[in-house]
């Protein structure tokens, strides 16, 4: 009988015990996991037999190929075992493929694609930037990762299935970082927006492009919270740092960051709004008036946000602060609301005087 209570109670606590520490454990492997696959995949594909790694290295080849001869450079075989980290013997085997395949052409010991190697490379990039838009639209992966997950899904996807995700999401033209997917016959949005470096102190634009390479650069802008779509306000610029504002926050960056940001100019219908902040920019005792959710919130984050009464107009203030004042718990239409401080920053406000007249 006491065996059976033991027994009992043992089984009674496993759901606390894999709630709490055991889940977040399992999940920070997993992450882990990843990261080691991501840096040593080469490495990890040498172990293969050569079969089954030829498709991938031949498809990263020729995007790698695309991206240099769009910017109009030449490069060998030896530049793109470097920059691929892929052993020199192994990518001659799959060059000798690649040219009896009529993909590439070798001249004066530069590479070149051919016609049909070119419409082979935009057909993986078609792919690597339909699942950059799904991830940012279905998923709630952090945007850090969309790249890094989009390599590995883009060699195996069928043509098929990349028609399917294509109407899923609508028929988008730009992925998440505001680069133009190539259709399917291989055409290609010219991109019109220019460098927010070198651009007169007040001007105001709009983001549509932060390049995603290299990582550590990128990691940079994200961390500011940028996003395609963000209006900016030029305050100061030189030869070494701009200073910029955006969504009430006055940012910093060096040249070098900064030239992976294109902006363009706000046509007539696009207003710079003054006001507009983030919601995690509130203090205790501010009211604001909510202004919309920011265009980088999607998908399901986005509809539970608007689903929890976070709608243009509403007014709300700060009610409780939780430690080290996140998260924080938002009072509105009479409701209130938890949000950590990241959540926050997808909602813009304007800071208002307190109307006692009107229902919180």
């Amino acid at each position: 009988m006491t065996l059976h209570l033991n027994l009992e109670k043992l089984f009674a606590s496993l759901p606390t015990l894999f709630n709490k520490g055991y889940v977040f454990l399992f999940f920070t492997a997993l992450l882990i996991v990843f990261f080691i696959l991501k840096k040593y995949q080469y490495l990890l594909r040498s172990l293969l037999p050569f079969k089954y790694i030829e498709k991938s290295i031949t498809e990263d080849l020729l995007k790698q190929l695309y991206h240099i001869t769009s910017g109009q450079k030449i490069t060998d075989f030896r530049m793109l075992s470097r920059a691929l980290k892929i052993p020199e013997r192994k990518i001659l085997k799959v060059f000798e493929s690649m040219t009896q395949n009529g993909l590439i052409y070798i001249s004066d010991g530069h590479i070149t694609l051919t016609k049909t190697g070119k419409n082979y490379a935009l057909s993986i990039i078609r792919i690597h930037r339909l699942w950059e838009k799904y991830l940012s639209e279905k998923t709630g992966f952090d945007k850090s990762l969309w790249h890094d997950l989009a390599e590995a899904k883009e060699h195996q996807l069928s043509k098929e299935e990349t028609e399917a995700l294509y109407e899923e999401l609508g028929r988008p033209r730009f992925d998440p970082h505001g680069d133009p997917i190539p259709t399917a016959l291989g055409e290609m949005i010219s991109e019109m927006g220019t460098s927010i470096v070198g651009i007169p102190k007040g001007t105001v634009a709009k983001i549509i492009h932060i390049e995603d390479e290299p990582k550590s650069i990128y990691r940079k802008i994200i961390k500011e919270k940028l996003h395609v779509g963000a209006h900016v306000k030029i305050l100061t610029s030189d030869d070494h740092h701009i200073i910029f504002e955006s969504e009430g926050h006055s940012i910093q960056l060096s040249t070098i960051v900064a030239s992976n940001i294109q902006v363009v100019l706000l046509n007539s219908q696009e207003a710079y709004e003054e006001g507009k902040v983030r919601l995690s920019s509130l203090i205790e005792g501010e009211h604001a008036t909510i202004l919309g959710i920011s265009s980088e919130c999607r998908g399901a984050n986005r509809r539970r946000l608007l689903d929890l009464g976070f709608i243009k107009g509403t007014l709300l203030t700060i009610e409780y602060m939780g430690p080290n004042q996140n998260p924080r718990a938002y009072r509105l239409r009479n409701t209130l609301i938890a949000l950590r401080n990241d959540q926050a920053d997808f909602i813009l406000i304007e800071k208002t005087q307190y109307d006692r007249t009107r229902i919180l």
